[in-house]
């Protein structure tokens, strides 16, 4: 059964590299990377499996491109102006990109070949952070300590067994069989803030970049001074 009812336009449109792409994104959005195989994605396009090797090589090459299309959302932070801002709005789009498309965080940094935007991007964080002053092994310290944060923090967040509507509900579940007092310091975060009006644990994400990015100001600054 297709996940989304193809238009007539769609059913008559030509197969190309391109259409395969978007079919297989579709795919693994709605029912995960786990689903896309060969054949699953034929049936979504109409067509038999051979068909789509004229197109991409194999299964490899088909996520490789995937990711790749993740990268073209995301774009390269840029080349102007301040760099915690350009760090603070890339890191803002990769994790937007990565709720999109959960299937995504675990390949985001695991293709062995990677496309050409999956390296533009790359090479574009390291160019902004190397106009900054940062030595290249700053460069790659920054760089590895927030794709951390900001895939760790995805993945929490899609793990999380609550959504911002129903959090206050959940929290108050898993206190209920305990006595009170049991547990006096999680009582407190979850009743003194995450059961309070308007809590959503995606806020957090911005107030924790912020103390990376402000640590990494001031190793910059002292590396300055250093020199």
């Amino acid at each position: 059964m297709s996940t989304q009812p193809r238009t007539p336009a769609e059913a008559r449109a030509p197969l190309s590299r391109a259409r395969v792409l978007r079919a297989a994104i579709a795919l693994a959005d709605e029912a995960g990377i786990e689903s896309l195989t060969m054949r699953r994605l034929g049936e979504e396009l109409g067509v038999g499996p051979m068909a789509l090797y004229r197109h991409v090589a194999n299964k490899d090459d088909l996520v490789d491109a995937m990711v790749d299309i993740v990268f073209v959302e995301i774009g390269p932070p840029s080349a102007d102006g301040d760099w915690k801002t350009a760090m603070r709005e890339r890191a803002v789009a990769v994790r937007d990109a990565l709720i999109r498309h959960r299937w995504a965080i675990g390949l985001m940094e695991s293709r062995m070949n990677p496309g050409p935007a999956n390296l533009a991007h790359h090479d574009a964080v390291i160019g902004c952070l190397r106009a900054a002053d940062f030595d290249i092994g700053m460069a790659a310290h920054a760089y590895s300590v927030l794709d951390s944060y900001i895939y760790g923090f995805a993945a929490t967040q899609l793990a999380l067994p609550f959504t911002a509507a129903d959090a206050g509900e959940v929290a108050e579940s898993m206190l209920r069989p305990f006595s009170a007092g049991a547990y006096p310091h999680l009582t407190e975060m979850l009743t003194d803030h995450v059961m309070q009006p308007g809590y959503d644990y995606a806020d957090e994400f911005e107030l924790g970049l912020d103390l990376i990015l402000d640590a990494l100001e001031l190793t910059l600054e002292a590396a300055r001074e250093r020199a």
